[in-house]
């Protein structure tokens, strides 16, 4: 299965940033990937990761993509809840 790097709706772009830095429980999203990395233990530096193995950059990609989808779902239960 193709995955997709492009936001289908770009003007959704600042609204994921700031939920994906709120998973991370940082401020600026850019910094949160290192911040998840650092929570479960993964070496991630800001340059070449090359010696990273799969299953660690999975982790911090999991954590971080799993959390939001979460949170996206909690966020339309709750729209629907308060349109009926």
């Amino acid at each position: 299965m193709a995955r997709r790097r492009k936001i289908l709706v770009s003007e959704a772009r600042q609204g994921l940033d700031d939920l994906k830095a709120k998973i991370a429980g940082t401020k600026n999203p850019e910094e949160a990937k290192f911040e998840v990395a650092k929570e479960i233990g993964v070496p991630l530096k800001k340059d070449y990761n090359g010696e990273l193995t799969s299953k660690q950059n999975g982790k911090i990609g999991g954590k971080l993509g799993g959390g939001m989808v979460k949170e996206l779902i909690k966020m339309a239960q709750e729209n629907l809840g308060k349109k009926q």
